[in-house]
């Protein structure tokens, strides 16, 4: 059977839309430390790991998160585009101390961005640092280099 041309285009547009929905990177996973709390952390330290980050995830484990490594301290923002799932974002120092968190909403392009320079953004579960009463001032262990 042959399929007309106008349907056959549309067919390999949904399935290039598809295979860009779904995340197809698999990042390495770093256990890090937050007080008593273990964060089981994928790492995103490249451009292309940030830009990726947690896109198009349906959900994240409890104890699941991203840590975003970069190069050097910096003024950092994160936005939700293409991220479907709530996420509170801590920003911190180079030696692994939080220095502000913010909670941020699915699919928007909102910036929230760090009140000093930052080395790490480390996403969770939205409230997942409230609920633990972890608070600017307390230091992630673990953290890569």
């Amino acid at each position: 059977m042959r399929l007309p041309s106008l349907m056959l285009a549309g067919i390999l547009f949904m399935t290039t839309l598809a295979s860009h929905a779904q995340p197809s990177q698999k990042f390495p996973v770093r256990q890090l430390t937050a007080g008593m709390y273990i964060i089981q952390a994928e790492v995103a330290q490249t451009e292309a790991e940030r830009q990726q980050g947690l896109m198009f995830r349906q959900q994240m484990q409890t104890n699941a998160g991203m840590v975003f490594l970069f190069d050097q301290p910096a003024g950092i923002c994160m936005w939700m585009k293409n991220t479907l799932i709530p996420l509170s974002v801590a920003f911190l120092d180079k030696e692994g101390t939080i220095i502000n968190i913010e909670e941020m909403k699915p699919e928007t392009l909102d910036s929230h961005c760090t009140i000093k320079p930052a080395t790490y953004a480390l996403e969770m579960n939205t409230g997942w640092f409230k609920q633990r009463h972890i608070k600017p001032g307390i230091k992630i262990q673990g953290l890569p280099q």
